[in-house]
């Protein structure tokens, strides 16, 4: 079991500002109880006081700790894939997400951080029961604005932070946790803010107005950019005695966030407020594109710059541009006020309109860039998601069936069990126009084939071939009789498989069309690795290389790569297969294809069998056996003789001892170092460590750090750092409690240690 951190945390990028109790609460439950629930209003900092905890616990857990956030989730269908995109596993396969998840799971000892349950309480709390009683050593840690109600949970109220006291000396102030929220974020706003005797009521009376709910502070704090705290101050007077009646100790915590989002709001332009409310359209992350398209405002970017400075919207890096979201808690803020400017139907009927071109442009431009396409709408799917329910809604299947077939290379590598789902659901509505329709079959067919569902494939096929039949001879026929005709192989059918091929390979030709050629040349392909023919493949496979490099078909590429390897394997000449299979996992690795990456993981392990490198053969193998569980294939594929020979091969040479030593140290290779491995590069581990034998620190902790081990104040720190020194005193305590010491000697130790 591997000992080292991993995880998909992200890192922290601003401050973490106290919680002591919170902390050691969280801590003492997670040592006894496997379902802890944080539950607190919206903006209470749950999210962030969950990440704190499980960082830091991380390291106590075999396979780590791993995030599942649902807030850009909608649809109750969908949980179990949040649950899959956080734990890194692949809908490739004809598993279901749910059952996938508790596979998984079931001899893994992590923590599971599942955010923002409070939309999806029955789905998500049904989930959670189930990974709870199939795995044993998994422990969840959620947030949601009120308890799961699963049996064994336990709840941790979150309340907002401790208010200051009206009247108290400065040092005290400094040390209470709303007053430090508040003017490190006013800090960093300013480049210099500080507490003092002048400003400490001013600051002591936004904190107790706001309720000392971290989101609204920070929202007020950033204002410090363009307001004196005084000027802060006075405005939320003034808001707060017109929206409230009766006692101030009476006032929900959440209208108190809705009356400080409201005086957040009430303060930008315009042009701001237009953007923000049509900004909720989005149901996920979402790009500049995406903003001047929906937003129908000018300058954009201008716009949308102001809201990021303002912290309305947060900018995320994702590859070479930004892309952008919205704290749940805003958007609900900004969906409201969307609605009641009526202007809900319009914004949305823009959003469909935009992400329609979007998957036409995919549809367009993806054989030639796959992996960029692949990355873009990964970012975008939530919102793609929200498009297709709202088609099913509306009755809108003709809009609903092109977003679903221009996604047709997406479902095939990321989502074929949910491109299924909404595949299924738009076809069962009914839509008599027969090219959609028949696209749509031929890509559900195609998705049966790669679930090995000859069952489903073979009558949704006929369909697709019925339907292009009556529209005569076109691209969307031969395709669909060449994905025939692997559907009949694989039922085991090879008269019926010839039958489709040959009126396919007549076709094609005919139509001197890049998708109808490698359509049947992939068929081909697969017809001789089925039969054994290594001339057949040898043929079909070289031709589809020279094809798919001249067209810059990445996915086809790799496939053809895959096919002249096992050719080579069959035919018993491992060193030429080697080249041929690194060449398709390259791809594989390039456009994340998991099932491809497992195929040829095995093929290669096989390769290093027959070449008498068992040591080799050995960790493959188990590399192998290892994402075969994390994509959830069965062992019944194209290459399932070459795992058994291989591994015969390798425990042979070995004897079973140092075979299954070398086969679990496969196993315990991270996906990536496994591919590093496998292509013979440099395996660089991909699980983080801590800077030292504690939690992992962020950027700006581990420089303190390691100038306080260096001996220097808290001054020098600051002017070496070029922040102020009550920011660094801030810094330091937050190691303090991070790293459970009392004293910055113990920082200089612990940064002192050997594997500090």
């Amino acid at each position: 079991m591997r000992k080292a951190t991993s995880g998909n945390l992200p890192a922290e990028t601003t401050s973490f500002i106290g919680r002591r109790r919170e902390l050691a609460e969280l801590r003492r439950q997670l040592a006894s109880a496997r379902l802890v629930t944080v539950v607190g209003p919206g903006g209470a900092g749950k999210s962030r006081l969950t990440a704190r905890i499980a960082s830091d616990l991380s390291r106590g857990f075999g396979h780590g700790a791993w995030l599942v956030q649902l807030a850009d989730i909608r649809e109750p269908a969908l949980v179990a894939n949040a649950f899959m995109a956080g734990l890194d596993l692949r809908d490739q396969t004809g598993m279901e997400p749910c059952a996938l998840v508790l596979s998984h799971l079931r001899e893994r000892q992590l923590l599971l951080v599942v955010d923002n349950c409070e939309h999806l309480l029955q789905a998500v709390a049904e989930l959670i029961s189930e990974i709870l009683r199939a795995a044993p050593h998994v422990r969840v840690l959620a947030t949601s604005r009120e308890p799961l109600s699963v049996s064994g949970e336990h709840v941790v109220l979150v309340p907002p932070l401790e208010l200051p006291a009206i009247s108290e000396a400065l040092a005290r102030s400094r040390q209470n946790e709303a007053v430090m929220l508040f003017t490190e974020r006013a800090a960093a706003a300013t480049g210099g803010f500080e507490l003092n005797a002048d400003n400490q009521a001013a600051v002591i009376d936004i904190c107790r107005r706001l309720d000392g709910l971290p989101l609204a502070l920070e929202l007020a704090a950033v204002r410090m950019r363009v307001l004196s705290v005084e000027q802060i101050r006075g405005r939320l007077g003034d808001r707060f005695n017109l929206l409230t009646t009766g006692s101030r100790e009476a006032l929900p915590r959440q209208q108190t966030l809705r009356n400080a989002m409201e005086w957040s709001h009430d303060l930008l332009t315009e042009s701001e407020r237009d953007l923000l409310r049509r900004l909720s359209v989005f149901a996920g992350r979402f790009t500049l594109e995406a903003v001047e398209s929906v937003g129908g405002v000018a300058p954009t970017l201008e716009v949308l710059s102001a809201l990021v400075d303002r912290s309305l919207v947060l900018k995320e890096e994702s590859g070479p541009a930004a892309c952008y979201r919205l704290h749940e808690t805003v958007r609900e803020f900004a969906a409201l006020k969307l609605s009641e400017a009526g202007e809900q139907a319009e914004v949305e009927t823009r959003c469909t309109r935009h992400y329609v071109a979007v998957c036409e442009q995919f549809a367009l431009e993806a054989r030639q860039e796959l992996a960029q396409w692949l990355r873009r709408v990964d970012l975008e799917i939530d919102t793609i998601r929200a498009v297709l329910q709202r088609c099913l809604r509306a009755g809108d299947i003709a809009t609903g069936l092109e977003v679903a077939t221009s996604l047709g290379v997406y479902w095939i590598t990321r989502a074929t069990s949910e491109g299924t789902r909404w595949l299924d659901d738009l076809l069962e509505a009914g839509f008599d126009d027969s090219e959609a329709t028949g696209w749509a079959l031929m890509i559900r067919g195609f998705l049966a084939v790669l679930h090995a569902d000859a069952v489903m494939a073979r009558p949704v096929l006929a369909r697709a071939i019925a339907t292009a039949r009556s529209s005569g001879p076109s691209t969307l026929l031969s395709c669909a009789l060449a994905m025939a005709a692997n559907a009949e192989n694989m039922a085991g059918e090879r008269a019926g498989a010839r039958r489709f091929l040959e009126e396919a390979a007549v076709l094609a030709p005919e139509l001197d069309d890049h998708p109808a050629m490698v359509g049947v040349l992939l068929a081909r392909a697969l017809d001789g690795l089925v039969r054994e023919d290594v001339a057949a493949v040898r043929s079909a496979a070289m031709e589809g290389v020279r094809r798919a490099e001249a067209a810059g078909d990445l996915y086809t590429l790799a496939t053809m790569w895959m096919n002249l390897g096992l050719a080579d394997l069959i035919a018993g000449e491992a060193m030429a297969a080697r080249p041929k299979l690194a060449a398709a996992l390259r791809i594989a690795r390039e456009i994340d294809d998991r099932v491809a990456q497992f195929n040829l993981l095995a093929a290669l392990s096989h390769a290093a069998a027959m070449l008498g490198n068992a040591h080799q053969a050995a960790r493959l193998l188990g590399a192998a056996e290892s994402l075969r569980s994390a994509v959830g294939l069965s062992v019944n594929s194209i290459v399932s003789p070459m795992l058994i020979r291989g591994r015969a091969g390798a425990e042979s040479a070995l004897g079973r001892a140092r075979f299954e030593a070398d086969f679990k140290a496969g196993m315990e290779l991270t996906r990536i170092e496994a591919l590093q491995l496998a292509l013979g590069e440099p395996v660089r581990p991909q699980r983080t460590r801590a800077a030292g034998p504690g939690p992992a620190l962020g950027g700006r902790e581990a420089e303190v750090a390691h100038l306080v081990g260096a001996g220097l104040t808290n001054k020098e720190i600051g002017a070496r750092l070029f922040i102020s020194e009550r920011t660094v005193e801030t810094h330091v305590r937050n190691l303090l409690d991070k790293l459970g010491f009392s004293s910055r000697a113990q920082i200089a130790g612990w940064i002192a240690a050997p594997d500090g």
